[in-house]
């Protein structure tokens, strides 16, 4: 008796599979798997007459059976402090293309800024026999990262409270970026510059550091102030305090702290950036949608995603010394602190 071929069947063996590409090249398996990982003793007419022929036919490499071949999985996760922040979701998004490149694939992880969620997140990640871990955040302690390291590479892209040893990290220089935002705001006019900072966290904290300094060297200690959300998360009591002592220019830590102010000058009909004048620090997608639109200390978020990745490829080959970047930021001005 005979049964009919499952339809499954049938389609897992019309699969193309890699002696298909050899035999319409007219090359060895051996040549299509070089060429196909990119290996540069393969010639560029071969590899692309190869290229084009795996296209054709819809061949795709078995990724189990190559990481089997590499034991290595081809896979790193990425965990996020938050995903409320454009920016945060940004750099993800530039880990994920370089990874990509890199024929790496990407699991995504949200760590909710606790210390123990992040913890139970990375841990989750590493269960799955991951090649690696980027952190994107700077809550996550120091011995927490020290604990991944030991199951697998991991690089930070963010401030930690110290160097970690065993990791790699990749950061923007805060203090410079905070200088930035006063250097310009008391170029145009304004002594009583406010910063608005919320955050306990070390990037936080450099920026706060960075807008004392500035002020200082611009002769305006007298009018250092930082003021941050209250218990229910408002700005408005310690803003219109503010305000109300003479305070025309706001340096916030963040985009999403200086879109509040926004939110605060056009409930209470100030002008921006006429009566105040607002600077926030990440230039996220945030700072090009608000209206006015938002000048803001940009970070290079693309280049640190791509970094993240080169360092985790290179810790992942072997690499044990430890690497710590930092980038220099810029300022992008817009209307809302010409």
């Amino acid at each position: 008796m005979t049964f009919p071929e499952h339809a499954a069947s049938r389609a897992r063996s019309a699969r193309p599979t890699i002696v298909d590409v050899a035999s319409r090249a007219g090359v060895s398996k051996s040549l299509v798997s070089l060429a196909l990982r990119g290996d540069p003793g393969v010639g560029a007419a071969t590899r692309e007459r190869i290229v084009q022929v795996a296209e054709e036919i819809g061949y795709r490499p078995h990724v189990l059976a190559r990481a089997l071949r590499e034991r290595r999985t081809r896979r790193v996760g990425v965990i996020l402090a938050s995903l409320d922040n454009p920016y945060h979701t940004e750099v993800a998004a530039a880990v994920e293309d370089a990874a990509e490149k890199a024929q790496l694939s990407v699991l995504l992880a949200h760590g909710k800024r606790t210390s123990g969620q992040m913890e139970e997140r990375i841990n989750a990640l590493l269960d799955l026999n991951l090649d690696g871990i980027v952190v994107v955040s700077s809550w996550a302690p120091p011995e927490m990262l020290q604990a991944a390291a030991r199951r697998a590479p991991v690089v930070m892209i963010g401030r930690s409270t110290e160097a970690v040893d065993g990791i790699d990290s990749v950061n923007n220089d805060d203090e410079a970026g905070a200088a930035l935002a006063v250097d310009h705001l008391a170029a145009a006019g304004h002594s009583k510059i406010l910063h608005v900072n919320s955050s306990p966290r070390p990037a936080g904290l450099a920026r706060r550091q960075g807008y004392e300094a500035a002020m200082r060297a611009h002769g305006l200690e007298a009018h250092i102030r930082v003021t941050s959300r209250g218990p229910d998360g408002a700005l408005e009591p310690d803003l219109a305090a503010a305000l109300a002592e003479g305070y025309d220019a706001v340096f916030a830590r963040n985009d999403v702290e200086a879109a509040d102010v926004l939110d605060y000058a056009w409930d209470h009909d100030i002008a921006v950036p006429d009566e105040l004048a607002v600077v926030g620090y990440d230039d996220s997608m945030l700072a090009r949608r608000t209206r006015p639109r938002l000048t803001s200390v940009h970070q290079p978020r693309a280049d640190m995603g791509a970094r993240a990745v080169e360092l985790l490829l290179e810790r992942i080959d072997g690499r044990s010394e430890d690497y710590h970047e930092v980038h220099a930021p810029r300022l992008v001005v817009r209307e809302s602190a010409p």
